[in-house]
């Protein structure tokens, strides 16, 4: 199976959003194969059933596999944590930028749409990818570092702080993730 990539954007966002375009193009004018799925958003349709059920469709087509490297935003990292690890799949690299698990106090659409992606097995996923890398910023307006740090802590072969990053997506001034290319 050749190497893949998929690209996830995190709660109210899309594949349209933030640097994922930027990232897309960057993998596919090296002839990279990507995917970037747009998860349903919003109170009501953010969940982790939704969600499960749309990525299932592209481990169900043989998309994810020992060759596939996720890179994932916001309350994406600990998705795909919690559906590699139910789905018992393996895969070759973790990018998790800004993840976080069983935070509460952002606002209450997003605790809302956010509570049903913790998990309490997230060290399992240690069992499905030993290649794992977490970006964190110091002054994330949404996520407090320590829940990032606490995140990163328990599962990263590697942790990477971008100083004054904020949230690290197109709010805080990245529309390119020029940091991510080296782990790629």
């Amino acid at each position: 199976m050749n190497d893949n990539y998929f690209i996830i954007h995190g709660s109210f966002g899309s594949p349209f959003s933030n640097w994922i375009p930027w990232l897309r193009n960057t993998l596919e004018n090296e002839e990279k194969e990507v995917y970037t799925p747009d998860f349903p958003i919003g109170v009501g349709y953010q969940n982790y059933e939704n969600w499960e059920k749309l990525f299932s469709a592209y481990l169900n087509a043989g998309l994810i596999h020992e060759n596939t490297t996720i890179i994932a935003h916001s309350i994406a990292p600990v998705f795909i944590s919690k559906f590699l690890i139910q789905h018992k799949v393996k895969v070759k690299k973790l990018i998790f930028v800004c993840g976080f698990n069983q935070y509460l106090g952002i606002d209450e659409a997003y605790d809302t749409v956010n509570k049903t992606m913790y998990t309490e097995e997230l060290e399992k996923i240690k069992k499905f990818c030993k290649d794992i890398i977490c970006f964190y910023s110091d002054n994330d307006p949404y996520v407090k570092l320590e829940s990032e740090k606490e995140f990163a802590n328990l599962i990263a072969t590697k942790e990477i702080l971008i100083s004054n990053g904020g949230h690290l997506n197109a709010e805080s001034g990245f529309l390119e993730a020029e940091f991510l290319l080296p782990y790629l």
